[in-house]
């Protein structure tokens, strides 16, 4: 089931998520799908829970964009280990339709999370997998893609968006 994404000016989105405590569900496992399904259905490549009004430390990944089911990856309370290098590319955010800018971010990244069932594990990420990491555990903490742009941008940006929402387009 597609879910409703809420869009920038939610609180929702600008709130550290907490952690989830309830392993093994349904209600967790459909939540998974319903993001995966989401997801994919807004052509993003990774998806967090506040994101769907969740306010959960839950992020569903697949840099494939559905063309490798292998890729999937369900990160639930993640925690960066470790951070190396750094790359500079385009990020947008479904929750900020129609902005797209250059962020900063770690080449390669070493995380720790859990899965639907509530066992941990460590993965990593370079390039694509990386910044897509990176950006859906900011959203777990409540942070956007817009604070890691210059004041300027960032506020070039809302000036847009409160355009957009006086106009009834947001």
């Amino acid at each position: 089931m597609v879910l409703r994404i809420v869009k920038y000016g939610d609180p929702v989105l600008e709130t550290a998520a907490a952690e989830v405590t309830r392993f093994g569900s349904l209600e967790l496992r459909q939540l998974v799908d319903n993001m995966f399904d989401t997801m994919y259905a807004n052509k993003g490549i990774g998806l967090a829970a506040p994101q769907v009004a969740v306010s959960e430390r839950l992020a569903v990944i697949d840099p494939s964009a559905g063309e490798d089911p292998s890729a999937k990856l369900v990160l639930i309370n993640p925690r960066i280990l470790v951070k190396e290098g750094t790359q500079i590319g385009e990020e947008g955010c479904l929750s900020i339709p129609g902005f797209r800018e250059d962020v900063r971010r770690a080449l390669r990244v070493r995380l720790r999370a859990q899965n639907v069932d509530g066992e941990f594990f460590e993965t990593e990420g370079a390039e694509l997998l990386a910044r897509a990491m990176q950006h859906e555990l900011d959203h777990l903490n409540g942070v956007l893609f817009l604070s890691h742009l210059s004041p300027l941008k960032r506020d070039l940006i809302r000036r847009k968006i409160r355009k957009l929402a006086k106009a009834g387009d947001w």
